[in-house]
């Protein structure tokens, strides 16, 4: 089941990352993405500082991202492989709906920027949360579109501030996988003082 919201927990557990190339229309219509966001707006926030935004790029817009994009790889490599430039391209234009999320760290003299970083991330989480409770998959993807300055200065970002992930959301066109997860024993300890 893609969305199981019998109980907010079974909501949890049957959460999956949907891969972006693979998430298709219907997607979000502008209401229930604000919404989405909104609700990804409620992350823990120590100081209320607010260290992250969020930027919708609509569908129409993505032309304007896939020429942002391939400048940034021209920029990135002298002779990009036309391969390169394909991927570029497609990357920009995949998934119905995109909002990338933005580390905006504020200065502040009782917040670090880690704590505030962590933040940022907390509220992409909580996007895919949102858009799976919406009856949605979501894909959070870096890679090196997030680590560009020219894609930063593209989007409009700040100085201090960095992509901290684009978050894809629409409906997925195949099952979505569930990967291996680690073993409690793992990642869990105990503490004994």
């Amino acid at each position: 089941m893609l969305n199981d919201a019998s109980t907010p927990l079974s909501l949890l557990e049957t959460r999956r990352s949907g891969k972006p190339r693979d998430l298709v229309a219907p997607g979000p219509d502008a209401q229930a993405l604000r919404r989405m966001v909104t609700i990804a707006a409620r992350t823990p926030d120590h100081g209320k500082l607010v260290p992250w935004r969020f930027v919708i790029v609509p569908r129409k817009s993505r032309p304007t991202l896939a020429a942002v994009l391939e400048a940034a790889l021209r920029e990135k490599e002298a002779a990009p492989l036309r391969g390169e430039i394909e991927a570029a391209l497609r990357f920009a234009t995949q998934a119905p709906a995109l909002v990338v999320v933005v580390s905006s760290p504020k200065e502040s003299l009782k917040i670090p920027a880690w704590e505030q970083q962590l933040s940022s991330g907390a509220a992409a989480m909580n996007l895919l949360h949102a858009a799976h409770a919406s009856g949605f998959a979501g894909g959070w993807v870096t890679g090196w579109m997030a680590y560009s300055d020219a894609v930063a200065r593209g989007l409009g970002l700040g100085a201090e501030e960095r992509i901290a992930g684009f978050v894809f959301i629409g409906t997925p066109v195949l099952p979505l996988e569930e990967r291996a997860r680690p073993m409690l024993a793992d990642v869990l300890t105990r503490w004994a003082g």
